[in-house]
């Protein structure tokens, strides 16, 4: 049975297992920075999900129903998910990366369909596997197991994610102070740092100290403008949500206990969304 949002929220061990899938996307991210990026910021996050949605569930007995610019761009308009500018701009990035590719199609040379390379679909099940090793620390099951004995269920999984995602109202409107992070480049690798370096033992605490000890030193890791991060961990710092125990930028920073807690109830929003699909999956298997 699925967990759902409540009982991963109420879950004693989730900051243990949220500190351990941290530092799972921060060790991705130092190993593959140009691809973890793709999830790192909130709205390329969903674009690339309605992206590979598309993909898997595209109708492979006619051609014209397959992944395109124009079916990608329409979509995730439909969706209010970025504009057509900003899809058709990240597409050509995706490409550049080599990250999207050019598909086999029909004998129509004005559709030109489109596939994710082996590139991405590595990163994409890297991604869900950390997250159902998350799901399985907290209740003992054997979703991981399960999903590497299968390897053809990728391709139901993603696209009911990708609903849950695109559907789910805390994703598309997230807290104030995950809010200030999850537009920024790579902001989702600045949380996942913060909240590896946090201290579960020390959550309860009203200013929880964090591994960072410079904004330089930060900024370079995450190959991000000094200044920009500095301006947003302003923003955050205006809001109360972080701090430094000295002189600022240049001491043990520390997060509060509230924007903790946004961090760790974003996370549950995710597994459940992930949970979720994986128990459809295993249902619609099971008839």
């Amino acid at each position: 049975m699925a967990l759902n949002f409540e009982d991963i929220a109420g879950h004693p061990a989730l900051p243990v297992c949220v500190q351990a899938q941290a530092r799972a996307l921060q060790q991705a991210y130092a190993a593959n920075p140009r691809a973890s990026s793709v999830f790192a910021t909130q709205q390329r996050w969903l674009i690339a999900h309605i992206g590979l949605a598309l993909h898997f569930r595209r109708d492979r007995s006619d051609y014209r129903k397959d992944l395109t610019a124009a079916r990608f761009v329409d979509v995730t308009v439909q969706h209010a998910v970025a504009s057509r500018n900003t899809t058709h701009a990240f597409i050509k990035e995706m490409e550049h990366y080599n990250f999207i590719e050019g598909a086999p199609g029909g004998d129509d040379r004005r559709i030109r369909p489109l596939q994710p390379t082996p590139a991405a679909l590595a990163e994409l099940t890297g991604w869900v596997l950390m997250h159902l090793k998350t799901l399985d620390d907290l209740d003992g099951a054997n979703r991981l197991p399960t999903f590497l004995a299968q390897p053809n269920m990728l391709a139901d999984l993603q696209p009911l994610v990708a609903d849950g995602l695109i559907s789910s109202v805390p994703v598309r409107e997230p807290r104030r102070t995950f809010s200030l992070f999850t537009w920024l480049n790579n902001g989702g690798v600045v949380m996942d740092w913060l909240i590896s370096g946090v201290d579960p033992a020390l959550a309860g605490q009203a200013r929880i100290p964090t591994g960072v000890l410079s904004i330089g030193d930060f900024a370079k890791w995450l190959k991000l403008s000094r200044t920009h991060l500095a301006r947003k961990l302003r923003d955050a710092e205006a809001l109360g949500s972080v701090g430094w125990q000295g002189q600022r930028g240049n001491s043990v920073m520390w997060i509060s206990n509230e924007f903790y807690g946004e961090y760790l109830m974003a996370q549950a929003v995710k597994l459940a969304i992930i949970d979720a699909a994986f128990a459809a999956c295993q249902a619609t298997s099971a008839t």
